[in-house]
């Protein structure tokens, strides 16, 4: 395959009659319930499988937690914590797949599931994973700004000082205000061009920008649920962060699945081409 071609496939995926832009439905309330449901559904019959596939989150959280707690960049510790949540729809491309497998009756070993590496999309996947760990640095580096825009560069002596500055002067509220404000808005960015991307480009080789230009007309389509969804979301993984992010093991796991049959009702499958039937030689 030559760079010209190989590019184009990356951009635009495959020429084949499922690789047409797909199909995006209108869905309600109680598809967001289904959803969830169907998603506790999977991991409930393969926890191990599943608890396996993320045990990284928790682990990772403690050491981020750790080294911010042990350094001069205490102020970032929660918008690392938080941002680490942008980079969730990636990380779960071994949740989408074991869903996946199970939907259609096939094996759900772990090998089996690692065999999604190899799907014709992994390029389009893995620049959309890039593009996730730049929106992540960004915000990082804009949570930055907004605190050093209100308490300059002096750092915080200890974490009772820091969530004294934080929680009783002007100046701490300012940063809430605002840096909530701005988190929200990265939020909103990365479910907007990732809430069915990473599944439909596991399920089907579209490419990256028809991949993300689905994404983004779900979102514009069923504005409620979606934003019910991103509620739900962002809930959830507080929640589960508040016991050492150990509740990440069992919260990442089923919005991860519940994120594969979200796909699924947002996004119909593509209706199979039947061809033409030839006519017949003998004539009556």
């Amino acid at each position: 395959m030559s760079d010209y071609s190989a590019h184009s496939h990356l951009i635009t995926g495959s020429t084949s009659p499922d690789s047409s832009m797909p199909v995006v439905r209108h869905i309600t309330i109680q598809d967001i319930r289904d959803a969830l449901r169907e998603g506790w559904g999977d991991f409930s019959a393969y926890p191990t499988h599943a608890i396996f596939l993320i045990v990284i989150y928790p682990v990772v959280g403690l050491f981020i937690g750790r080294a911010v707690f042990g350094s001069d960049i205490l102020p970032l510790l929660f918008p690392l914590m938080a941002g680490f949540a942008l980079l969730g729809p990636f990380a779960a491309l071994g949740l989408y797949e074991l869903s996946r497998r199970r939907e259609q009756g096939l094996d759900v070993s772990l090998p089996k599931i690692l065999e999604a590496r190899h799907s014709p999309s992994m390029g389009a996947i893995l620049m959309l994973g890039i593009g996730l760990m730049v929106i992540f640095f960004v915000w990082v580096a804009t949570a930055q700004a907004i605190y050093v825009a209100n308490f300059g560069y002096a750092a915080a002596a200890s974490m009772p000082d820091f969530l004294h500055r934080v929680l009783t002067t002007p100046a701490g509220w300012a940063l809430i205000l605002v840096g909530n404000g701005v988190g929200f808005l990265f939020a909103l960015l990365v479910l907007t061009i990732s809430v069915v991307s990473f599944p439909l480009l596991l399920d089907r080789d579209v490419g990256l920008a028809p991949a993300i230009l689905t994404s983004i007309r779900a979102v514009l389509a069923n504005p409620g649920p979606m934003a019910l969804w991103g509620l739900i979301v962002a809930v959830s993984l507080a929640l589960g962060s508040i016991p050492l992010f150990f509740g990440l093991a069992v919260v990442l796991p089923v919005l991860g699945h519940a994120t594969w049959h979200l796909y699924r009702k947002v996004v119909a499958a593509p209706v199979p081409e039947v061809a033409p039937e030839r006519p017949s030689r003998w004539t009556p």
